[in-house]
């Protein structure tokens, strides 16, 4: 199972992964934190992104993707992070932490943690 962060799941609905990506996603289950759902209605509703989230093909899309609550451990594992970003982005690098889940991220932050098991 992997877990995607909010941009690599557009990109994955949007179809404008990169090979790699596609490739990594292709061959294995998908997983978001509860928080990259209200990311993605929050980047639309600002107009960021062009997305119906009430279109058939999305909400099937999005209903097969096991989603992660946010927990307490996960809220607490965000002060043991070793960068800082913005709150969502420390949600979704604490559940990979938490659950074990290699994270699939564009995020040059992210991707410099040593604590954040990313997907390869």
């Amino acid at each position: 199972m992997l877990n995607l962060d909010t941009h690599i799941l557009i990109h994955a609905l949007q179809g404008s992964l990169t090979a790699k990506e596609r490739q990594l996603l292709s061959a294995d289950t998908w997983s978001i934190s509860g928080i990259v759902l209200w990311e993605i209605s929050k980047l639309v509703q600002l107009g960021r992104v062009e997305m119906d989230l009430a279109d058939r093909d999305v909400v099937r899309t999005l209903s097969k993707i096991h989603t992660w609550p946010l927990t307490l451990e996960i809220c607490l594992g965000i002060h043991d992070l070793d960068f800082s970003s913005d709150p969502a982005d420390e949600i979704i690098a604490s559940t990979s932490i938490v659950h074990r889940v290699p994270l699939v991220t564009r995020d040059g932050k992210i991707r410099k943690s040593k604590l954040v098991p990313l997907a390869k």
